[in-house]
């Protein structure tokens, strides 16, 4: 008998904008700490600004009250005004890991005189592990990207 193992699903998430690819990328990169929530972060010290690096090889990381960087991963492919991909880096534990790779891509796509539809998602889930931390990580991050991108569709919509 051969048992089979169950690869976790990529969140996806798809949503519209009023905005045109361009101003929708443009919100998405260089007004992320415009809309990123403050709530959302990685170390002990509460989030002052959210930043992503323009280009293929730059970072996207937090900068906190207490003057410590956090970094969340980097830029993989940077595609402006259709797809961004970015790095993962941080574990089902909410630590940053320069070993582990989880991908969050999103693409924008004119639908529409000033409307884009975004589709987001977060891929190699599988890479934080099968513990029953990694599966709550997993169950939790699919709530927490919903919440994350109503928050960048509001400040796109403006």
């Amino acid at each position: 008998m051969s048992s089979t193992t169950i690869k976790p699903a990529a969140i996806r998430k798809t949503l519209t904008v009023r905005a045109t690819p361009e101003r929708a990328f443009e919100v998405f990169t260089a007004g992320f700490d415009s809309w990123w929530p403050k709530t959302h972060y990685i170390g002990s010290s509460p989030l002052k600004r959210a930043v992503i690096e323009p280009g293929v090889g730059g970072c996207w990381y937090g900068l906190h009250e207490d003057g410590a960087q956090n970094l969340w991963g980097d830029v993989l492919a940077w595609e402006p005004p259709a797809r961004l991909l970015l790095a993962w880096r941080i574990t089902g534990e909410w630590a940053y890991d320069p070993d582990l790779l989880t991908e969050v891509e999103v693409r924008f796509t004119g639908v529409g005189e000033n409307q884009t539809r975004v589709d987001f998602e977060h891929r190699g889930l599988e890479r934080f592990g099968d513990s029953d931390a990694a599966d709550r990580t997993r169950v939790s991050m699919d709530g927490g990207w919903g919440t994350i991108l109503e928050s960048f569709q509001a400040a796109a919509n403006a």
